[in-house]
């Protein structure tokens, strides 16, 4: 084999290793990411609360029938956990929910995995671990959300609203669910409960894009039900205002 055979195999294969993930590509419904706060404001039973309430809403029957409903029949989703910035991790990463069995299946490994940390509050790292791992999944959809949970605002990082509108500027939507800490059971209000409120500080400053909301939570059981409704209106592509004739606590 001469040289030049030998240089163009090597080319074709190299052609072949760059194509091959976007043959594998998979079309889905929706890309969204699922990233919650674990900083040190988040305690053990507001973790249990993000952990136990979006296993719970994921395998919700009306999430699945909604997620079945689509043209594809399926989304791809992953969850990831973030704190200070450069504190961020995939706890289960790109999973393609299709069926009941497949919704159980995600939420089984998400409760069964340990906490990955705790720290400050960058909700603009988190954001722009999302925005990447968006970049990378190994499939595709039209629609691509970020759905946030957190209980404070960004203490670390650059800015939470550069993050938020570049994120924007590549047609991602950031929608969040709010979960409220009540001035006596938090050991820094000013981060917990800023002026103005918590729910009006990520309306202003996270959530943007086509039809963006936020939801409050303010008990576990209130979690898992705005949680269970907010899923259902991000598979489907409603828009936000809708939201305001439902209740959520």
């Amino acid at each position: 084999m001469t040289a030049a055979m030998r240089q163009m195999m090597a080319l074709l294969g190299l052609a072949l290793m760059l194509a091959a993930p976007a043959a594998r590509a998979e079309p889905v419904d929706l890309l969204l990411v699922l990233a919650a706060d674990v900083s040190r404001s988040v305690t053990e039973p507001k973790f249990k609360l993000q952990r136990e309430g979006a296993a719970a809403a994921i395998s919700n029957p009306e999430v699945v029938k909604a997620i079945t409903a689509g043209p594809n029949g399926r989304i791809a989703v992953c969850f990831l956990e973030w704190a200070t910035s450069g504190m961020r991790a995939v706890v289960v990463d790109w999973t393609v929910i299709s069926d009941g069995g497949s919704a159980r299946s995600f939420g089984d490994r998400l409760v069964e995995a340990p906490r990955s940390f705790a720290g400050s509050t960058s909700i603009s790292d988190a954001i722009d671990f999302s925005v990447s791992h968006l970049e990378q999944s190994p499939h595709r959809a039209e629609r691509r959300v970020i759905d946030i949970s957190g209980d404070g605002n960004n203490n670390s990082g650059r800015l939470v609203t550069e993050a938020r509108d570049e994120a924007l500027a590549k047609g991602i939507t950031i929608n969040a669910l709010v979960i409220l800490t009540p001035i006596a059971e938090s050991f820094r209000p000013e981060h917990t409960n800023p002026p103005g409120g918590l729910e009006k500080y990520f309306q202003d400053n996270v959530i943007g894009g086509f039809g963006a909301f936020t939801v409050v939570a303010e008990s576990h059981e209130s979690f898992g039900r705005a949680l269970t409704k907010k899923l259902i209106r991000e598979i489907a592509g409603l828009p936000g205002p809708q939201l305001a004739a439902m209740p959520f606590d």
